[in-house]
């Protein structure tokens, strides 16, 4: 057993899990305090991480009743490929450390849900292992590198490996003051490393900007030119952010307050994107994370705009508990939830979800 654990994680029964908040308590208890802290702290005060989660909370369903829900569709079309729920997991590093098959275990998970993994940069197991194990969409999260050359690289390995999609982070040029990670002195567990990251730093929390490869907006019409998949830009909160975005040829947008890690105080990701869906106008697919932990999280996403949402803590909380099963156990609770709220809204179908199940009523 990996040293990332301190108990067997297959002593756990899955079945006592009925809902994704029920993960955390027990990956707490699996996990040495250090990595436990790593995946649960946010920036500063705590206050998005907070507000993430409370924001859907605060919005209120409008159901309607009589409407033939016998059978309904949770299917998306992204770049016209169906996928069978709305539900994409998010990039999360140094999986390695919370259970010892690390990503492939996720990639495992994922691909039985037949769902898309976007797998970090600070993956602890190669993408080419990785896509190995597939058996749904892979893409992958970029951080770029201080020369240009080794990004270049990067981009041509993972695209050659059968990546379907590069995201690129955008928010991050130095990381967030992470208290609560800092004090509990997170370090990789020795015997696990990240073979695609050559910046170092990370792992630690160290914020030293010399670490980092902030971009820029001229960096994006670079990436544009090399990367022969689909090219997301992900960290977008800001409608005119958006735009320009799309202006420079990218092909889908991730909402995201980078799981509020980064800077404290910002809003909720699902108070913001309203107006980013309005100012994309259908342009390209808009994906939004932070804080969905409920199937009525799921559905006010997608009546507020977005394509599809993607997960992040939930799934790794299950995957320190439960590893490929964990993983499997957390996708199929989200999306059986799902199928229940859409019945209990009327709704067949989450193609045709909008803000007309939203109380007050917009105007």
């Amino acid at each position: 057993m990996n040293a990332a654990t301190k108990q067997s994680q297959s002593a756990i029964s899955l079945d006592q899990f009925l809902a994704l908040p029920d993960f955390e308590p027990a990956a707490k208890q699996v996990l040495p305090h250090p990595v436990y802290e790593y995946i649960a702290s946010g920036a500063g005060n705590e206050i998005t991480l907070t507000d993430n989660e409370r924001a859907y909370d605060r919005i209120r369903i409008w159901p309607r009743v009589l409407n033939d829900v016998r059978s309904v569709d949770t299917t998306v079309s992204l770049f016209g490929k169906t996928l069978v729920s709305p539900i994409i997991l998010a990039p999360a590093a140094y999986q390695g450390a919370m259970h010892p098959l690390g990503e492939r275990a996720t990639v495992r998970g994922a691909g039985r849900a037949g769902i898309p993994f976007v797998v970090s940069t600070n993956t602890t197991v190669a993408i080419e292992e990785l896509i190995k194990e597939a058996r749904a969409p892979l893409w992958f999260q970029l951080y770029t590198q201080n020369d240009r050359k080794i990004t270049e690289n990067l981009i041509g390995r993972v695209e050659t490996a059968g990546c379907e999609g590069i995201c690129v982070t955008a928010d991050t040029p130095v990381l967030g003051v992470r208290t609560r990670q800092l004090r509990a002195g997170f370090q990789l567990p020795p015997g696990v490393s990240t073979p695609h990251n050559v910046r170092g730093g990370g792992a630690s929390g160290n914020m030293d900007p010399s670490l980092h490869s902030p971009l820029q907006w001229e960096d994006i019409a670079w990436l544009r030119s090399l990367v022969r998949t689909k090219l997301w830009l992900k960290g977008i909160l800001h409608p005119d952010d958006a735009d320009r975005a799309i202006n420079l040829g990218v092909d889908g947008i991730m909402v995201s307050n980078h799981g509020a890690r980064n800077l404290d105080t910002m809003p909720a990701t699902i108070d913001l994107l309203p107006a980013i869906h309005e100012r994309v106008a259908g342009r390209v697919p808009v994906i939004v994370d932070g804080g969905i932990r409920r199937g009525t999280d799921v559905l006010k996403a997608l009546m507020r705009g977005a394509t599809a949402v993607m997960i992040g803590r939930p799934y790794l909380y299950a995957l320190a508990v439960g590893g490929e099963d964990g993983v499997a156990r957390c996708i199929d609770l989200l999306t059986r939830e799902l199928t229940y709220v859409l019945r209990l809204v009327g709704q067949a179908s989450v193609k045709k979800l909008d803000r007309s199940l939203e109380w007050p009523p917009l105007g």
